[in-house]
């Protein structure tokens, strides 16, 4: 008898080439990748934050610059956490589900960590540092803000969908064909 495609000989289903289903969507990891960048911007603006809120309340002469600098820590550690897209954390902040809402906060992390740095000629170095994490976040924002107008956001969120039940369907039918072997094995062992 010849076998229909998707068919074994006895006229079971088979299994489906699993290299197709395995394919991941480019579009996914790119915006995963996105997503890592992102996430050590924001890390690195922490950092330098934390750097400069130190370096502000061991001189003593600026209070006011280090309670903004451990503002601005707060904020970037939860845009970090956003980045991590924890169900959780999005649940408290649907706003930052759209990707411009995202940017708009990375936008206002990149500048607090500008603002401020009138460090003079004694410390090059922090605020090279502050520029680089600066630049780099803006950077990413604006490309979230740009991306979220094109409604990127939404067409990744339409295939993160895709993709979880597709996965769901692969644990399905695999759940499937393991019980299809025990109740073949069960026969089996039952007509000997």
């Amino acid at each position: 008898m010849a076998r229909s495609r998707g068919q074994e000989e006895d006229g079971t289903p088979s299994a489906p080439p699993t290299g197709r289903l395995n394919r991941r969507d480019p579009l996914l990891i790119v915006c995963r990748c996105f997503s890592v960048v992102t996430a050590l911007a924001g890390i690195l603006c922490i950092a330098v934050n934390v750097l400069s809120a130190v370096r502000s309340f061991q001189n003593g002469s600026d209070i006011f610059d280090g309670v903004f600098r451990c503002y601005a820590v707060v904020i970037a550690f939860l845009m970090v956490l956003v980045e991590t897209e924890w169900s959780f954390i999005m649940k408290f902040s649907k706003i930052l589900e759209y990707w411009a809402g995202r940017g708009m906060l990375q936008i206002f992390v990149a500048v607090m960590t500008r603002a401020y740095s009138s460090y003079g000629s004694t410390q090059k170095d922090l605020l090279l540092l502050q520029n680089i994490a600066c630049y780099f976040l803006l950077g990413c924002g604006l490309i979230y803000v740009i991306s979220g107008l094109l409604c990127i956001g939404f067409l990744k969120r339409a295939r993160q969908e895709k993709e979880i039940s597709r996965e769901q369907a692969i644990r399905d039918l695999e759940e499937l064909q393991r019980r299809r072997e025990e109740l073949e094995q069960l026969l089996l062992t039952e007509e000997a």
